[in-house]
């Protein structure tokens, strides 16, 4: 099955608005264009030749589960290439750098080349959970000089309700020659993101249990780091799980302080990677974020690191 472009707009397509109307186009503006693409929009840049066809990854991962590989074969977007976020977007764990720390970038480099990235090809990656996982890769190229990669707004499953069709099987390109070098984005450390606490909005992306301490699944010990505020990254989707539409992101994160203008912004997670998808929610409404990327699991892991709980002061 194919992907209706001449029907009228879909919610999902160009010149529809989130709620269906058509009125005001979902991604009309530039900053938030930039950030995502609508299934509608990947199918147009797939039918193109080139250097203007998109490499397109497929993220599919989750805590606690290792299906994904087997997810892609079942089902993917046409040309799609499975990555690992366990093994290509993180360097192996350890207690002193979290549970999902950056690879090294040499290590991306020869990963994403695999996915058959190229110099000036446009990347566009998606999962099945809003952009939760995807977004780690979308942050990670971009911390690594690409400018033109975007996430599927909605996911896989847009790009189904949509009309888009899936494939099965492998998929094994021709392999890229991209050039990739660190530290295109903004990152804090332990010490940094205690002080942005203090000084500026440290936002917690996890789910509010685990900030307020009344659970703690998989690091060594329940809480949230001293004065950040809490600010769940599923807060970013609507429940249709694409991304709210550019008025309502402002207003939720305004509710926090958090704006364009002065004032610096960290955000971190469980182990830095759906704080990847709060740092694009904001960069869609023009705000730049710093990524912790060592995250809960690294601050928990080390004993002079106090952990807060409850809910937060006020």
């Amino acid at each position: 099955m194919g992907l209706a472009l001449d029907a009228a707009p879909a919610p999902d397509a160009p010149g529809a608005r989130a709620d269906g109307s058509g009125a005001e186009p979902v991604a009309a503006d530039a900053t938030r264009s930039a950030v995502l693409v609508t299934a509608g929009e990947l199918a147009a840049l797939l039918a193109r030749d080139g250097d203007a066809h998109p490499v397109v990854l497929d993220v599919r991962w989750a805590l606690g589960r290792s299906d994904g590989a087997e997810q892609h074969r079942a089902g993917h977007v046409p040309g799609a290439v499975y990555v690992d976020l366990e093994t290509e977007l993180a360097a192996p764990p350890t207690p002193q750098a979290g549970r999902h720390p950056l690879p090294d970038v040499a290590a991306l480099q020869a990963a994403a080349r695999r996915w058959g990235v190229r110099q000036g090809t446009p990347v566009v990656a998606y999962d099945a959970v809003g952009g939760m996982s995807a977004a780690r890769a979308w942050w990670l190229l971009r911390w690594a000089g690409r400018t033109d990669v975007r996430l599927l707004d909605g996911g896989l499953d847009a790009w189904v309700a949509a009309g888009g069709a899936l494939e099965q099987g492998d998929v094994v390109p021709e392999p890229g020659d991209v050039e990739l070098s660190a530290g295109r984005l903004p990152t804090v450390d332990a010490d940094e993101a205690a002080a942005l606490a203090r000084a500026g909005t440290l936002l917690d992306a996890r789910a509010p249990e685990r900030y307020r301490g009344e659970v703690e699944p998989v690091d060594p010990r329940a809480g949230h780091v001293p004065a950040a505020l809490s600010a769940p990254t599923a807060g970013n989707l609507g429940p249709d799980g694409r991304f709210l539409p550019a008025d309502a992101l402002r207003e939720r994160f305004a509710a926090l302080g958090v704006g364009p203008g002065p004032g610096e912004v960290g955000v971190y997670c469980g182990s830095g990677v759906t704080a990847a998808h709060e740092v694009a929610a904001l960069a869609s409404i023009g705000v730049e974020a710093r990524l912790y990327p060592g995250s809960w699991s690294q601050w928990s892991s080390d004993p002079d690191r106090p952990a807060a709980t409850g809910p937060e002061p006020g």
